[in-house]
């Protein structure tokens, strides 16, 4: 994807996607833990993405912001639909494209309805913004090809820092509506558990192939450990990353900050 020069004029949503840029795509990732946490996610996004979808493949990328997982999905071969509820964005991903296929469809994903459904939909770092996490997941179900796909990846509900609320210890989430979609950190709402990813899945008829859980507080920059990564060298910080994903579950899952799931939907 092309790298873009920031303009005095852009929209202040462009001038605040760039930023997220120089972290994600632009900028030298050993500067900090949401650097190599954005990498991680890339990297197992993109690995559960390139097991089941062929090149070719139509894939919705659902509240995709500044694009960088549709513009890497299209350059790979994949036909692409980015979403997402801020239309101006479409604008600064199409800015950056290169070369592929991409289609942009703004909007409220609750309230879409597309012509054809999609062999894959991603839905990255999205469920855990909004009130109703069964309801959503149903809806994206319903947007996937009988036998076809959904990648997900959130925060872990079981990460030992997390404070936030257990969805299905809630009566009554709509106490919570106020505060969904918002882009950034400050709009979690739930963060999954694992049992929850299992349970709300069975209940919109898809199949949990494989989760994977990665990230830990070094890497996560927690615990003010972010200073390290400065001075850690790359090597090393990637050896402690693979070391502490190869843990036993019960330690692995208090200790990682993220989740990337691979959903199936049922065939019937």
């Amino acid at each position: 994807m092309k790298q873009i020069v920031p303009q005095d004029n852009w929209p202040e949503s462009w001038k605040l996607s760039h930023q997220y840029d120089r972290l994600e795509i632009h900028g030298n990732e050993r500067k900090s833990g949401y650097s190599y946490a954005w990498q991680n996610r890339r990297r197992h996004t993109l690995a559960l993405i390139n097991k089941v979808a062929r090149p070719g493949e139509k894939i919705l990328d659902v509240a995709a912001a500044q694009g960088n997982f549709s513009l890497t999905l299209a350059e790979l071969g994949y036909e692409v639909t980015w979403n997402d509820l801020r239309e101006d964005l479409s604008g600064y991903v199409e800015a950056k494209r290169e070369h592929g296929i991409v289609h942009y469809a703004p909007g409220n994903i609750f309230d879409m309805d597309f012509h054809e459904s999609f062999d894959l939909v991603l839905i990255a770092e999205i469920i855990e913004h909004v009130a109703h996490p069964d309801a959503f997941l149903q809806k994206i179900a319903a947007l996937v090809k009988p036998g076809g796909y959904i990648v997900m990846t959130s925060p872990n509900g079981e990460y030992f820092r997390n404070s936030l609320p257990k969805f299905s210890n809630c009566p009554d989430v709509s106490s919570f509506e106020d505060l969904q979609f918002k882009p950034d950190g400050d709009g979690h709402i739930f963060l999954l558990h694992l049992d929850e990813i299992h349970e709300l899945s069975a209940r919109a008829s898809l199949s949990v192939r494989e989760i994977r859980l990665f990230t830990n507080p070094l890497t996560a920059g927690h615990m003010k450990l972010d200073a390290a990564l400065k001075h850690l060298p790359k090597a090393a910080i990637e050896t402690i990353e693979h070391l502490s994903s190869s843990l036993p579950l019960p330690l692995s899952k208090k200790l990682h900050t993220a989740a990337a799931v691979l959903l199936q939907r049922s065939q019937g």
